[in-house]
């Protein structure tokens, strides 16, 4: 009942292969209990009382405890491949994929483990288990990318967002598990962008409390960073929300974390003041010109921000002053704003103004919601003064 063995003949494929022969399930667990410790051997007792008396609810919770005990490690492959396969149609298709998953990692060759669940995944419809479909072509993909055929992770990623896509009302864990290759797939390629997005969807469909510290430290550490060098991503808001960065404290990387709220308050003179630590995150050091740039995006975003609505035509003086940049670099830098979708307006080249219309809506820190707070009560203030001043008027005109 060794795992090697068992994992070099996994389950056949009914689409291609003739089903195997009915299992004696008497005659299994006899032998499987004169073959393992007895530690198990209850495991198995009550996997013939369960199965004899059709509880097949039951019988998968048990299943599920026999997979996690330590001692089972060696038979776990023969017992999914054998027992659990013969009446696998019973079973909720979902729990059935995930005592695949658990199994699967006991087989150490990367053929017969991707060929294990894809043989798995013929036999359930998508149809009758589309949220199933899914966690399988999420493993496939996980374990291709694992053994480094990316091309062959995309496809299998991309199709189980087909079927995603496309169900209303799925569990979490099986979102997250789409998230977590997504984002291990765009992590390899240095994809920053996708990165971030689907490692924060990734991280809402979890309570990060089951992360391990270091799981956490890491993955707080690639989402700053992606933070940083990703290309459309102009709002660090819900990041530095999210208990994720709480990671950071105490760690040699908790400036990333500052340099988290600079970039969001657009604070150039933090950012030039962070700068020399540049060297600890080799890629932040190389990548320093577009950092510079970034942040004086952030600093002209903020600059628009806190201006009210009728105050939003800046002069190219106002500007170079809040970015601090020369005012010959000044232009560029708002057709840089307008063409990343930033902000709206318009330029006048001839008195050297912009005229902002809009700014991208973001998810705000505290600070600026409490800056938001002051002018609608500003405004309200406004609107109350309006309103004593006409009334006297209304009153002697009714």
């Amino acid at each position: 009942m060794a795992s090697k063995v068992a994992a070099e003949k996994p389950a056949s494929s009914s689409s291609s292969k003739p089903p195997p022969p009915k299992l004696d399930v008497e005659a299994y667990l006899a032998a499987a209990l004169s073959a393992t410790p007895h530690e198990l051997h209850t495991f198995f007792e009550q996997f013939q009382d369960l199965h004899s008396r059709k509880l097949w609810h039951q019988l998968t919770l048990k299943l599920n405890e026999f997979f996690d005990h330590p001692l089972s490690r060696p038979y776990r492959v023969d017992v999914y491949v054998k027992f659990v396969r013969d009446f696998e149609t019973k079973l909720n298709q979902l729990r059935l994929v995930e005592m695949g998953v658990k199994v699967a990692n006991e087989i150490d060759n990367p053929s017969t483990e991707v060929l294990f669940f894809k043989e798995l995944l013929d036999r359930i419809p998508t149809s009758k288990a589309p949220d199933a479909h899914v966690l399988l072509l999420a493993t496939i993909s996980r374990s291709k990318l694992k053994y480094g055929d990316l091309e062959g992770a995309k496809v299998d990623m991309d199709e189980a967002w087909k079927i995603l896509d496309d169900l209303s009302d799925v569990e979490s864990r099986v979102r997250a598990a789409y998230y977590h290759i997504a984002a291990a797939y765009y992590k390899t390629k240095g994809d920053y962008s996708p990165y971030y997005k689907n490692s924060l969807l990734y991280l809402a469909c979890i309570d990060i409390k089951d992360l391990g510290e270091e799981e956490r430290l890491v993955r707080s550490h690639d989402l700053a960073i992606s933070a940083f060098l990703g290309d459309t991503i102009y709002n660090f808001g819900e990041l530095l929300m999210h208990p994720i960065l709480d990671a950071l404290d105490g760690t040699p990387h908790e400036w990333l974390k500052r340099l988290l709220f600079t970039f969001n308050e657009g604070n150039i003179g933090k950012f030039e003041a962070l700068a020399p630590l540049f060297p600890r995150e080799p890629i932040l050091q190389e990548n320093y010109p577009f950092l510079r740039q970034k942040i004086c995006l952030m600093a002209l975003i903020e600059s628009v921000f806190k201006r009210g609505a009728y105050d939003r035509t800046m002069t190219f003086q106002t500007i170079a002053e809040e970015t601090r940049l020369p005012i010959d670099e000044v232009e560029h830098l708002v057709m840089k704003a307008l063409s990343l979708k930033l902000i709206k307006g318009s330029l006048d080249q001839v008195s050297q103004k912009a005229q902002i219309t809009w700014v991208q809506p973001r998810v705000l820190s505290k600070e600026q919601i409490g800056l938001l707070a002051k002018r609608l009560k500003d405004w309200g203030d406004k609107l109350h003064r309006v309103e004593e001043r006409i009334a006297p008027e209304v009153l002697v005109n009714v």
